[in-house]
């Protein structure tokens, strides 16, 4: 534990979810407000003073208040609270924003660099238990497992009507978009199952020895990748450059009957483009973990969409990144950033996605 020497004590603001009864019974659900990510005897040890608001209060006059001395903010990358340029002209004091987890499309990161505001994500916490959903995503979606499920279910018994959408993933040709942490760790996990594996990513991976690991090869044009696809694996981040790159366009050059995997933001893939594809049977199947609103309305499209088989429908609320396991570490992650930057040491480069006086990290589609 970091000790600090300097009279000044910080005061830290954290903005998380409510976990209401789950939180109580469980308390390894760190991200919850209740459980406040473990940090508070942590701080307060040390004298600093720790507020937790939770999500659904953070447009309050509560928090409006309080951020206009907080020195260090700690939010989530779900039910987050927007940072924009307004709010960082309010933050007059903050000299840091945490992510507890992985993901900065709430953060105007712009409008961070311009007030010297460090952001940092703790980069690695969530990489296995997302990898993880994608294999178990392509899984359901390329044997037809949902529908197979629902059937059982509803109390029938019809083979024929599930075996006829129902395919193995071997010999299929399995496209990643973007290669970054999350990315390669999909391809890890893919190599057992004997796919042919493609990437498209203008970051290109840097070693050449990572691509023959993996025995993936790149394509550089993105409708090109595409067309060459039977499951399409989307694993980039949202940004400016990112925003509905799936779209009726780019699905156009699909081949019909593709499988895609939604495993980054959900407002990359076009909601309405995506549903109308699926429906049409342009796409056989669609999964995400990730909606364009969070918490998804109840009418929403991608809740009921099917294709014309009555499946192909493999979403779920936003929890991949959420299993206990991922909790614990973005729960030490945030405290051995917050422990480095009391020490005013140098932070893990791999989480710093803007530093004091630093251009952006570049990421892929900028």
């Amino acid at each position: 534990m970091c000790i600090i020497t300097d009279a000044y004590r910080y005061k830290v603001l954290a903005i998380l979810c409510d976990g209401f009864d789950a939180a109580v019974a469980e308390p390894r659900l760190y991200s919850a407000a209740e459980n406040e990510l473990g940090l508070r005897q942590f701080l307060e040890s040390q004298g600093h003073e720790y507020i937790v608001f939770s999500a659904k209060d953070g447009a309050e006059d509560g928090f409006g208040k309080l951020i206009g001395d907080t020195d260090v903010l700690i939010t989530i990358p779900f039910y987050s609270t927007v940072l924009t340029r307004e709010f960082f002209e309010k933050a007059k004091n903050l000299k840091i924003c945490i992510v507890a987890g992985v993901g900065f499309d709430h953060i105007d990161l712009n409008a961070a660099l311009v007030h010297s505001v460090q952001v940092l994500e703790v980069s690695g916490a969530s990489v296995v238990s997302i990898a993880e959903q994608v294999v178990m995503s392509i899984l359901l979606l390329v044997r037809n497992f949902t529908t197979a499920h629902e059937m059982v279910e509803g109390g029938e018994w019809q083979l024929s009507h599930i075996a006829r959408n129902a395919f193995d993933l071997e010999n299929k040709v399995v496209g990643i978009i973007g290669t970054g942490r999350i990315g390669y760790s999909i391809l890890e996990r893919l190599v057992p199952f004997d796919c042919q594996l493609l990437y498209w990513d203008d970051n290109p991976l840097k070693l050449e020895e990572q691509e023959q690991a993996v025995n993936v090869r790149r394509i550089r044009d993105l409708k090109e990748f595409v067309s060459l696809c039977d499951v399409i694996v989307v694993s980039i981040p949202l940004h400016e450059g990112t925003i509905s790159l799936v779209n009726r366009e780019l699905l156009s050059h699909f081949r019909k009957g593709t499988w895609l995997v939604n495993c980054a933001r959900g407002a990359i893939c076009n909601m309405d483009d995506v549903a109308a594809a699926l429906r049409s049977g342009h796409l056989r199947g669609y999964a995400g973990d990730s909606w364009n609103i969070h918490p998804a309305p109840k009418d929403h499209p991608w809740r009921s969409m099917k294709n014309p088989l009555h499946g192909g429908n493999c979403m779920t609320p936003h929890y991949s990144a959420l299993t206990l396991d991922a909790q614990a570490r973005y729960a030490r992650g945030v405290k051995t950033i917050l422990e480095r930057f009391f020490a005013g040491e140098d932070q893990d480069p791999d989480d710093v996605v803007v530093g004091v006086g630093q251009s952006l990290r570049k990421v892929c589609g900028q």
